[in-house]
């Protein structure tokens, strides 16, 4: 086995985030001798760090996938400094990525929140040139004027208007109850 010092001499490693398939970081030290790859992948299992090896040109590499196992090997050796940058660098991403994950649902909310007033207008419009409004049951017709009133309002929003105010299932189930009428309509 090598001490700490003795590692951190004979590595000469080039930090360099790599994207693989657009997954973990790739960090590696290229080697000119297969035998120096494999005593540094011994090494680096004597510190529990697995390390792997690809022939690259006429190199060999020495790399490690998982960022964990960067991070160790940043502390054996002694790189605090590196260690510290390369956590941030890792926050960094995660909150991106939890930032992005979360616009890209809020996104995929309102879109189909759109859709689904957008063929709540259609349904309620078509019942009001094929079928009347007149002959709707108070409830469904109150719905149903005020959803063409306030087409951009929410379930929520739109159970406050009505009177007495209805919950957003009970909003739900009137507008569904008219989705199905149109249907009904259009299938007769």
């Amino acid at each position: 086995p090598i001490h700490n010092g003795q590692v951190h001499q004979q590595l000469r490693i080039v930090l360099r985030p790599l994207k693989q398939g657009g997954q973990n970081l790739m960090e590696g030290v290229a080697l000119l001798d297969e035998q120096q790859a494999e005593q540094l992948v011994g090494t680096l299992l004597f510190y529990d760090i697995h390390a792997k090896v690809v022939a690259r040109k006429k190199y060999q590499v020495v790399y490690l996938k998982e960022s964990e196992e960067i991070v160790e090997l940043l502390n054996v050796m002694g790189a605090h400094i590196s260690l510290m940058n390369l956590e941030n660098l890792r926050i960094l991403k995660d909150m991106r990525n939890a930032i992005n994950r979360k616009v890209n649902c809020e996104a995929a909310n309102i879109t189909k929140t759109v859709n689904a007033a957008s063929k709540q207008i259609d349904d309620i419009q078509y019942i009001k040139e094929h079928y009347g409004f007149d002959n709707l049951a108070d409830h469904l017709r109150q719905m149903a004027e005020l959803r063409l009133e306030y087409p951009d309002a929410t379930l929520k929003e739109l159970g406050e208007y009505l009177t007495p105010k209805v919950g957003k299932s009970g909003v739900n189930h009137r507008l569904r109850k008219l989705s199905e009428l149109a249907g009904k309509i259009r299938n007769s």
